[in-house]
Parts: structure tokens; sequence; C-alpha cells
């Protein structure tokens, strides 16, 4: 679905953006982050100014990869989504896929019942994102290949194994 060399190109970017906004809206949420799972901070939207989007993105990852390890200890595959309560904000992070992690901050207008069921509508949403995105990695990627060889000749061949120096 996703690895972290994909490039991902404006028009998908937008459409990651437009549903994490959505998101945000439909759960009263403060902020939302895209990460995926190695740290790296694909999108963000809401009260973000005073949060450290960078430091959030690794952190997220790491909380994610130590989950992952306590699931393995327990014998499960993985636990596809953690919730942390504050007093003043709550964080919901859920695994989509296998490379991505939507992280939502919110507060008391919003519940986690609530966040936990958008997070459900949004994550076919996402998905699609990147499989339309994989797609055009691979139609670019055979493309390129395609053109890269079509520019060797015979003769450019003969001439690179020549005993002439």
């Amino acid at each position: 679905m996703y690895n972290a060399q994909m490039v991902i190109y404006e028009a998908e970017y937008q459409r990651l953006t437009e549903i994490c906004e959505k998101l945000l809206r439909d759960s009263m949420a403060r902020a939302v982050f895209l990460v995926d799972k190695v740290g790296q901070l694909i999108t963000s939207v809401g009260q973000t100014a005073n949060i450290d989007t960078t430091s959030l993105a690794s952190l997220v990852a790491g909380a994610t990869a130590a989950t992952g390890g306590l699931a393995n200890l327990l014998g499960e595959e993985e636990f596809p989504s953690h919730y942390h309560q504050g007093a003043r904000d709550s964080i919901y992070i859920a695994l989509i896929g296998e490379q991505l992690i939507l992280t939502i901050i919110f507060d008391n207008r919003s519940t986690e019942g609530l966040v936990r069921l958008r997070v459900k509508r949004a994550e076919g949403d996402l998905k699609r994102v990147f499989s339309d995105l994989s797609q055009k990695a691979s139609a670019a990627a055979e493309t390129k290949n395609n053109s890269l060889f079509s520019e060797i000749t015979d003769e450019d061949i003969e001439e690179l194994f020549s005993d002439t120096f």
C-alpha cells in the first residue's frame, strides 16, 4: 500500500488533507495528523501551531512500535489502535493499513467513541488514496524502465563490451 520511499503527488496530498479536515470536523477534534511508521509527517490539520509536529510524528511512530512490541509479547499480531486520556486533551492513535498512523487530538467537546467511529469512516478513504498512489508509482516505474532501455541500442552494447580502450 505505502512505503517510505513513495512519492506523494500534489493531487493525492490534497485528497489526504481533505480527508483529514473532514475527520477533524466530524469528530470535533482539535488536530489530526497522518504519519508513516518511520515517523515522517504526511499531513496535519487543525490547531497545530503550538505543537512540534516533527516531534509528535516521531513519538507517535515510536509509541506505535512499542505498542506493536507489546502486542507481540501477548501473542497478538498488532493492536490497531490505542487511546490516551489526559486531564485536558486526549489522543487516539489508529493504524491505517501496515504503514500509516492516524493521530487525533481532542478535548472534552468530543468522545473516544465519536472519534473511533469517524476514524473508521476515514480509513477507507485513506486506503483508496494510497492504493491510487501505489498504482501511479507502479505505472511511473514501468514507464521509466521502458524509456531507459529503449534508449540503449545494439551498437551501445557492442561498444560497452568491446575490448578496445
